[in-house]
């Protein structure tokens, strides 16, 4: 025997100090715990592993666990991680046993590898959670006053649902001169309270009395019941109802129709009148008890009330009481004991299964533990289970009426992938019941079949530039084994393409086998690749397959033509020569251009969106061939530009442009400068080139302003210094400001011109402009010949006259035609759209820093200035602007060579009417060196 002690306190108020827990180790392995009621859940009962010599990890690999016998309510629980019984659900006493002295749970421990059967029995032991109480709230006596001293009133017993100590122990009576109270037990150990007469009742002087009853159990703490007894004095009643008979017993089966009587109690009472008229009711009666049977008060037959179930209660005693018109009252037992019925058919329970079977498990492979149960008793619970079918199982008799379910045969899944076993079990009552149960086994399959895929082989077309994530195509692969072993995930192998790794391009979804792109294609890049999937199994080895998908990237119009001829801009200039003699339909220059893209995204076509003159060219629509659409004229423009656009056969298209540039001339040497072609569309550069000229402009202007400081120096020491080389200044650039010869000239000397014929002018112009503010000299001030100089020297005169600041429009005397004015000889048309305000054309815009340094440079050196003429042109291309210069006022024309004879100026023209002259643009250089002479 082992005994274990603990503690706890339960909701009311009761201190357990310790309750007893017993093992007892029967012949069979049984075990019984001692467990006090109202438990909270989860406290721990026992250690079943430790009473087995077992560990908690080989209750797990045994799968232990407790079974309860029909299908009454789970009370406790194992739990296999700790081997501890705990309980499931409070337990209360009362409810389970009634007034039963002894209240067990029956359970069986069940153990698998090999089958163990142990039944584990739980003593519910009472704790004193119930008060004594009384079946009326009143009792009622009534005491004849010729009753003597020593006379005994039986009265009403306390009920205590709690039994042994915590039952009813004694009963008080509130004092009073009259009457004392007599504590008396019966054959089963019942307290009962009697009333004895202590002092004669006397009616004159009291006919009625109140007492206070109270019934205390012997629980710990006491609990106590009471009843007010309420006694009337009378005349005279000396006798109690006496019984037949002390103890009825009787016998009903179960399953008793409701009204079924049982047995008739009959009671006497010897006095006469209302004294010997007797009542009945069942007294002491617990809850449940009461609702099964009921008394006639009159008759005294006891009838069923409630469904009497054998398998709940198998015996009953109640109390009858039977009282007459005074209230005197005597009580008898009534004993019923329940006759069993084969009214419960078995049960069959499968405690354990193990499904699906693997169809290679060997003969006598057992595969589940049935138990059959019948709460019926003796020849009615006696039992036998079979199967009728013709199946590859078998039931091999265990433990009393357990069961091993076993294999008989081999089992083939390919041929039967399923069984459903009928289990059929009877008793032997009379008439026999029987039940059956159908188990439903399935077969596990072997993993040895590979995935299969529906295809040999997958294709799937892409369009380049696709969504990163969009579906590329789905592969499907199918597996006849079952469940894990038929269940296919997919996988890429992996590969490279175009030496990346393939998982920067596709993806596959394990589950589904969709394959993803993983980025945008390119047509471009590649056109098609090849890739491997496996589908493999979940097996144990897994098993697989591999595919081959082929991948086709399609093309979409995603790429513009480009331009292979002419070169586009930003590398070079390019520019076509044209005879002046080419005819209708001569080839002059192609459009190349190619596109990317293939098929139809790459077919291009030609057409001309811009030209200087729109009839004069055409372009072959598929060729790019530009010919020239009529006959090549003396009138037609030198300079021709071309847009051409090419676009592409797509949906939707794309184009690009090209400029071509064609120049219509036999010979290089008659074509201007060249960078006049591109001047317009040039202006995109223009930022560039602003920022380019702007430093060097920079850097020439501190040089100019170092050199004028210079020449200022020498020029005191030295005033010819400039000119002592005899050097002639050219006819491509004249001082700033200069007078007639001799002084024997038709303009007056406020009136001045600048000639601005610098090479690295886009036109070559002279015009009349006003006179600089602070720097017009006067006659006395320009530069003049000296009279006994016969050399082509200039000299600088400073008269320190002021300056004139105002010019006045030209006199009747300049009567020249354009092409004797001065300026260049044989000066060309002027250029489009440029505005004539005198001389032979505008100038674009004022003399930058940079062409004043050019003309001071090339008045000094004529090399340096055809040095600035960049390495791109040659002063042979440059036209010669000193071969001729005519002398304002005058009719005579100078020319730099002596083979050539003076010419006559043309007869005067017309006279022009007067025009101002729009005034010219001070540049920083200008004012400087007007501050400069200002100073001076």
């Amino acid at each position: 025997m082992k005994k274990g002690f603990s503690a706890s306190l339960f909701p009311n108020g009761i201190l357990w100090v310790s309750f007893l827990m017993i093992r007892v180790c029967g012949s069979h392995g049984d075990f019984t715990y001692s467990v006090p009621e109202e438990m909270k859940r989860g406290a721990v009962v026992g250690n079943v592993a430790k009473d087995l010599g077992l560990d908690a990890r080989g209750l797990s690999l045994r799968n232990a666990r407790i079974d309860l016998k029909g299908s009454r309510k789970r009370y406790c629980e194992l739990n296999v991680q700790s081997g501890e019984i705990v309980i499931a659900e409070v337990i209360d006493r009362e409810e389970i046993c009634g007034s039963k002295t002894s209240c067990p749970l029956k359970y069986e421990l069940l153990l698998e590898n090999p089958l163990e059967l142990h039944r584990i029995t739980l003593q519910i032991q009472d704790i004193n959670d119930n008060s004594p109480h009384f079946p009326n709230d009143e009792i009622k006596l009534l005491i004849p006053e010729s009753a003597i001293k020593g006379a005994r009133f039986p009265l009403n017993v306390a009920h205590d649902h709690d039994v042994g100590r915590n039952g009813i122990q004694s009963y008080s009576l509130e004092k009073n001169e009259h009457f004392t109270l007599s504590v008396q037990s019966n054959s089963d150990g019942m307290k009962y309270s009697e009333l004895v007469l202590d002092k004669e009742l006397d009616r004159e002087q009291q006919h009625d009395l109140s007492l206070l009853l109270t019934a205390i159990d012997g629980g710990t703490p006491q609990r106590s019941g009471s009843v007010m007894i309420h006694v009337t004095v009378l005349d005279v009643n000396d006798n109690l109802p006496v019984f037949s008979q002390p103890i009825y017993k009787v016998s009903l089966p179960e399953n008793s129709p409701l009204g079924t009587p049982l047995v008739t109690v009959s009671a006497s009472d010897a006095d006469e009148g209302a004294n010997g008229q007797v009542t009945y009711e069942l007294s002491l009666l617990a809850v449940k008890v009461a609702k099964l049977f009921s008394i006639d008060k009159v008759t005294g037959v006891i009838t069923v009330a409630g469904p009497i179930d054998f398998e709940e209660e198998a015996h009953y005693e109640i109390r009858v009481q039977a009282t007459d018109g005074s209230g005197l009252a005597s009580t008898a037992k009534v004993v019923i004991d329940v006759s069993d019925v084969n009214d419960n058919a078995p049960v069959i329970y499968v405690k354990s299964l193990k499904n699906p079977i693997p169809e290679n498990a060997a003969s006598g492979t057992e595969v589940g533990i049935i138990n059959v149960q019948d709460d019926d008793s003796e020849g009615n619970r006696q039992m036998r289970c079979t199967i009728q079918q013709n199946v590859p199982f078998k039931l091999i008799p265990s433990i009393e009426n357990y069961y091993s379910l076993v294999t008989s045969g081999e089992l083939d899944r390919e041929q039967v992938t399923e069984y459903n076993v009928t289990l059929i079990a009877s008793d032997e009552g009379s008439p026999p019941l029987s039940s059956s149960k159908t188990i439903h086994l399935s077969i596990s399959d072997v993993n040895d079949n590979p995935p299969v895929f529906e295809e040999q082989s997958y294709s799937a077309y892409v369009s380049e530039n696709n969504k990163p994530g969009s579906s590329v195509c789905s592969v499907t692969a199918r597996d006849p084994d079952w469940r894990q072993n038929g269940t296919v995930f997919y996988s890429l192998l992996p590969s490279e393409v175009n030496g990346v790794p393939l998982s920067s391009y596709l993806s596959i979804n394990g589950d589904t086998g969709v394959i993803h792109a993983v980025r945008a294609f390119d047509y471009e890049q590649f056109r098609s690749f090849k890739v491997q999937v496996v589908a493999r199994d979940n097996g144990s080895p897994p098993l697989s397959s591999n595919v081959t998908v082929s991948v086709f990237i399609t093309d979409e119009n995603d790429n513009s033509p480009q331009i292979l001829y002419p070169t586009p801009e930003g590398n070079s200039f390019m520019t076509e020569m044209v005879p002046k003699a080419a005819l209708s339909g001569s080839l002059l220059s192609k459009v190349i251009a190619v596109d990317a893209d293939s098929g139809q995204n790459a077919w291009l076509s030609y057409q001309i969106v811009k030209s200087t003159d729109p009839g004069l060219f055409t372009i072959g629509v598929h060729s790019g061939e530009i010919r020239a659409q009529r006959d090549i004229s003396e009138s037609d423009s030198m300079k021709q530009n071309l847009v051409i656009s090419v676009k592409d056969n797509g949906q939707p298209s794309l184009s690009t442009t090209c400029a071509v540039y064609l120049l219509i001339s036999d010979n290089l040497a008659e074509v201007p400068e060249l960078k006049d072609m591109s001047y317009e569309e040039n202006n995109s550069k223009l930022t560039s080139y602003l920022i380019i000229a702007l430093v060097s402009v920079s850097t020439f202007f501190l040089t100019f302003i170092i050199l004028i400081i210079a020449v200022r120096l020498c020029h005191r020491r030295k005033p010819r210094l400039l000119f002592d080389g005899a050097v002639a200044i050219p006819s491509a650039y004249l001082p700033p400001n200069y007078a007639d010869v001799d002084g024997t000239g038709t303009l007056r000397s406020t009136y001045n011109y600048d000639a601005y014929m610098t090479t690295g002018s886009r036109t070559s112009d002279f015009k009349f402009v006003q006179s600089y503010n602070d720097n017009t000299l006067s006659a006395a001030n320009t530069l003049q010949k000296h009279p006994l100089d016969n050399s082509d020297c200039l000299d600088f005169t400073d008269t320190g006259s002021k300056f004139s600041t105002l010019q006045k429009p030209p006199n009747n005397d300049w009567r020249l035609p354009p092409n004797q004015r001065p300026g260049p000889s044989g000066a060309g048309p002027l250029p489009e759209g440029a505005g004539v305000v005198a001389g032979t054309g505008p100038w674009p815009n004022p003399p930058t820093e940079a062409e004043q340094l050019q003309a001071l440079m090339a008045g000094a050196n004529v090399s340096e200035a055809t040095a600035t003429m960049g390495p791109r042109y040659n002063a042979q291309y440059v036209p010669d602007y000193r071969q001729n210069v005519y002398i304002p006022g005058s009719t005579a024309t100078l020319t730099a060579n002596p083979q050539q004879p003076p010419q006559q100026a043309l007869p005067p023209p017309q006279a022009m009417p007067p025009t101002d002259a729009p005034k010219a643009a001070q540049t920083p250089a200008s004012k400087k060196k007007s501050t400069k002479k200002d100073k001076k």
